[in-house]
């Protein structure tokens, strides 16, 4: 079925799995950052919060990934040749990383800021009246409540963020649609091997969706459903 080639689809999928789920953590630390900054009191934070949701979500994703990525190579090669160092080439799955979860940090600014302002101020000032510092009203108090409200948005964007990363195989990394490519280019059956690298993105999704069930029942425990 895959002409020899399902060991190098298997090593792609796992690098595709890899840069997902590293891209992930780097977007949700961002988006938590982003989104403390948009609810912070402070003005400056608040627009440069503003200035970094507002730059992403209106340039393609494509677009941003392409001038992040040649414009931190061509950075680099003008310091090296400054420091008349050897040149060397940016790793293109350190490079995909970093660009994907710049990229989707700005979406999940704004998935967290709203569940920032869902969560009740009255509950928060409870705990702080109650003596805990503010990571324990975080840990305690805020987190669990703001992940119930964040968790339809977390999951939109995640399923999102997994299709994204076809985008790196562009700058050279051999994530599942290269080496799908690859195949398909050297046994002159394109179509297959592309139709096996979406029933792969299709199986990885799916999965997803089952794990994130699971995680908006254990973040509603105890929350009464209303009933129309």
């Amino acid at each position: 079925m895959l002409q020899g080639y399902g060991w190098v689809i298997a090593l792609g999928t796992w690098q595709t799995i890899k840069l997902a789920l590293l891209s992930l953590a780097l977007a949700i630390a961002l988006g938590l950052l982003g989104a403390s900054a948009k609810v912070s009191r402070f003005a400056a934070l608040n627009r440069i919060a503003s200035c970094y949701t507002t730059l992403v979500r209106g340039v393609p994703d494509l677009v941003l990934m392409l001038l992040l990525f040649y414009s931190i190579q061509m950075w680099v090669n003008q310091l090296t040749d400054h420091l008349q160092m050897e040149q060397f080439d940016i790793d293109p799955f350190f490079a995909g990383v970093m660009t994907i979860g710049f990229i989707y940090g700005a979406y999940f600014t704004e998935t967290f800021r709203g569940a920032f302002i869902a969560v009740p101020a009255g509950q928060i000032e409870a705990g702080v009246s109650a003596g805990m510092s503010g990571f324990q009203v975080f840990r305690r108090i805020l987190f669990p409540q703001m992940m119930r409200f964040a968790l339809p948005g977390i999951a939109n964007n995640w399923q999102v963020l997994v299709k994204a990363t076809a985008l790196v195989s562009l700058i050279g990394l051999s994530d599942l649609v290269k080496v799908a490519l690859d195949a398909g280019k050297s046994t002159f059956s394109m179509f297959h091997f592309i139709l096996v690298a979406a029933v792969i993105y299709l199986a990885l999704t799916s999965i997803s969706n089952l794990v994130l069930a699971w995680l908006g029942k254990r973040y509603s425990a105890g929350v009464r459903e209303a009933k129309i």
